[in-house]
């Protein structure tokens, strides 16, 4: 059973940056792959950025492409997103995800088994 916990959402003017992270802990070794995924009030969860651990590959949404960058650390025990050039259109509830089935579509939320709880971020104009 892996344990996600999601840290660094806060309120940020448009233009800014900030950094969540994603703690992960119990059977983190199992896990093939990890994304972010966000949701916004009245909305579907959507796909920001995925990473799968063997090789490095990462996925991005065409939305952020460019501004967010998605890593991790080699014992696959956190997970980072950095997010630049933000705005108010990526105000949402921002979720980190585990995955520990290969060959799974990474934007697909049903690809993912463990969810952390959500943490919020605002980006004011």
């Amino acid at each position: 059973q892996v344990q996600l916990v999601e840290s660094g959402g806060g309120l940020v003017q448009a233009g800014g940056s900030l950094r969540l992270s994603c703690a992960a802990s119990g059977g983190t070794f199992s896990t093939y792959a990890m994304g972010w995924f966000r949701q916004a009030p009245g909305k579907e969860r959507e796909f920001v950025a995925a990473i799968r651990w063997s090789g490095g590959v990462t996925y991005y949404a065409d939305s952020v492409k460019g501004r967010f960058t998605i890593s991790g650390d080699n014992a696959k025990d956190t997970l980072y997103l950095q997010m630049n050039s933000l705005k108010p259109e990526d105000t949402a509830v921002y979720f980190c995800a585990a995955s520990v089935r290969a060959g799974v579509l990474r934007n697909n939320p049903r690809g993912y088994d463990y969810w952390g709880q959500g943490t919020q971020v605002t980006v004011s104009s």
